[in-house]
């Protein structure tokens, strides 16, 4: 017994010190992604006038957002192939992100392919947060986008864009409806004190439009993130 602590006292530290170079590999991949998401939504879709955003703010959020989202992953999620998986729908995730605040824009090339690969990958029971629950996502994917579509009507057009709309189907299809009704709360929360921080600082005013879509996607990083 005697010899036996030392040897788990070493296991324990050599599990630690890999799951804390994981964090930094995926924090620096994140990173670097959101930095190359935002090149790419300077340029594409083409701006109507032909011009290329340089960096800035958006540059600054995507590289941010990106980061600490893929860092967050492995703490998350022990196997190869959740990481995988999750990896490449927040890489989706922050390339949405960088369209957005670059033109206010959620391509349908990005969110429609998200629909039927994580309706595939939960009927195939290889997500792990919806295995076994698939009528939750069934209606997280249906009953979410259409209650706030509804909700966004009187506020006018491009309250909630259909852009929106199509991610929020991916996003209840991927971690069902408990953790996508809690997402879609947290960004709608941050989404409301950020803009009260913006009108009180004066940067916006009431008639300003601010898209919605990044806080969604905020959500989404965290309906996958955190347990309910």
């Amino acid at each position: 017994m005697a010899d036996a602590l030392p040897v788990q006292v070493m296991d324990f530290a050599f599990v630690q010190s890999t799951s804390v170079a994981l964090v930094i590999v995926f924090a620096l991949v994140g990173a670097a992604w959101g930095l190359a998401a935002d090149r790419i939504a300077a340029r594409w879709p083409a701006h109507a006038d032909g011009s290329v955003r340089g960096p800035g703010w958006r540059t600054a959020v995507a590289v941010a957002m990106g980061g600490v989202a893929a860092a967050a992953l492995p703490v998350r999620f022990t196997e190869a192939g959740h990481l995988l998986l999750f990896g490449g729908y927040f890489a989706a995730l922050t390339l949405l992100l960088a369209t957005d605040l670059d033109q206010r824009l959620l391509p349908d090339v990005i969110t429609l392919p998200l629909i039927p690969v994580t309706l595939v990958i939960a009927v195939a029971g290889l997500n792990p947060l919806v295995a076994g629950h698939l009528l939750s996502a069934g209606l997280a994917a249906v009953v979410i986008p259409a209650i706030l579509f509804g909700v966004s009507i009187p506020f006018g057009a491009g309250a909630l864009g259909l852009g929106d709309v199509k991610l929020l189907v991916s996003v209840g299809l991927l971690t069902g409806l408990l953790n996508a009704g809690a997402g879609v709360l947290v960004g709608a929360m941050v989404g409301g004190v950020t803009i009260f921080a913006l009108l009180a600082l004066r940067r916006i005013s009431l008639r300003t439009y601010v898209p919605f879509g990044p806080f969604l996607i905020l959500g989404a990083y965290w309906a996958v993130l955190v347990v309910m």
